[in-house]
């Protein structure tokens, strides 16, 4: 692949899109640091606009046939490097228990080390639904986190007081249930991939013996 090609295949909208992704980082963080109400909650919308905005660079390439080598290997680093910085500085704050983050670093590594095994000895391992119930709590859970006040909310028939630390602590533990579950489920999908290919080989090499016996 040529200089020029590459340039442009990084350049192409969906990576466009998740490089946007990856250079808000710093600047959710500069606003999550200092940790007045109104810089909290542009630091929660950022990070929601960020966490919102992780399906749409996948759409844009499969909807405009934009699936590029690069943007596969972009796409789950910003994933990636998004949760982990936002949890590192919660946990700077004291809004999060370091092991919180320990265990979602554990399992990205984890299944990351797993996908790539699989990948490179071509077995496919499709992503369970709770893969994306831990995203979707994720999101929420650290939007809520970063937002930390209590909100005073008033409705047509009702008001109360959200307390946006504890929502987001919540639903923090609801998304590590769904990661030590989709670590594990994917986990149990790879060994159950490598007996079938294993089988399967097997299986292959009795019956040429059997061909050459029926042919002599």
């Amino acid at each position: 692949m040529s200089a020029r090609s590459l340039r442009r295949e990084a350049l192409n909208l969906p990576n466009a899109i998740t490089l946007t992704r990856i250079a808000l980082i710093p600047v959710f963080l500069w606003f999550t640091y200092y940790e007045s109400r109104v810089d909290s909650f542009i630091a929660a919308v950022l990070y929601a606009v960020t966490g919102a905005t992780d399906f749409l660079d996948g759409w844009v390439a499969r909807r405009k046939n934009l699936v590029t080598v690069i943007g596969k290997f972009l796409d789950p680093l910003a994933d990636k490097l998004i949760v982990m910085a936002a949890l590192v500085m919660l946990v700077h704050l004291g809004r999060v228990a370091a092991w919180v983050c320990i265990v979602v670093l554990a399992r990205e590594f984890i299944v990351t080390g797993l996908r790539t095994i699989a990948m490179s000895e071509g077995i496919v391992i499709a992503a369970g639904q709770e893969g994306k119930h831990k995203t979707a709590f994720q999101v929420a859970g650290i939007t809520f986190l970063l937002l930390h006040y209590t909100y005073p909310i008033d409705a047509l028939f009702f008001s109360f007081d959200l307390d946006a630390n504890r929502v987001g602590t919540w639903l923090i533990y609801i998304s590590l249930f769904f990661s030590v579950w989709s670590a594990v489920s994917y986990f149990a999908n790879f060994i159950r991939a490598v007996y079938r290919r294993e089988g399967e080989a097997q299986a292959s090499e009795d019956v040429r013996p059997n061909r050459r016996t029926s042919r002599g």
